[in-house]
């Protein structure tokens, strides 16, 4: 895929776009294509975080650490890993290839040169993070409320 490829499926991605074409350029130029065979996998749950993945082609299952009910099916245009590029955590769940799939791999020491040159696209996504967690607060107190009556 070219670089314009790399940006416009970056674009689709909702956190990213946030960041504007110049960031986006940036992290399409500075990340790296990755390809995986059915059933090969992206990470395990537990490992070390480093870099988050917008899958380019094909499909990934994740399942959560105790492998209990959560499942997640990953297409193109989804961002696996949004929080390892902002901070380094264990990974909750595990990511396998379910066919044929590729990848764009984005470090998070990539992905913080890139807000640290472009300080309004920082402030974007930190405006988003903040709206995002104040939402979870607030689902929980009426989750907490209705638990409680």
């Amino acid at each position: 895929m070219s670089i314009e490829d790399d940006v416009a499926l970056l674009e689709r991605v909702p956190t990213l776009r946030l960041l504007g074409d110049t960031s986006l350029r940036m992290l399409a130029i500075g990340s790296e294509q990755r390809d995986y065979a059915r059933g090969d996998m992206l990470f395990n749950a537990g490992d070390p975080s480093d870099a988050g993945y917008v899958v380019q082609t094909g499909s990934f299952q994740l399942t959560s650490s105790e492998g209990g009910p959560y499942e997640l099916i990953a297409r193109p245009g989804d961002l696996i890993g949004e929080l390892a590029l902002v901070l380094p955590m264990p990974r909750p769940s595990s990511a396998v290839a379910m066919e044929y799939s590729s990848v764009i791999r984005i470090a998070r020491s990539l992905f913080q040169r890139v807000l640290e040159s472009d300080p309004p696209a920082a402030r974007r996504l930190r405006d988003e993070f903040a709206a995002r967690t104040s939402q979870i607060a607030s689902d929980i107190m009426i989750a907490g409320a209705k638990l409680s009556s």
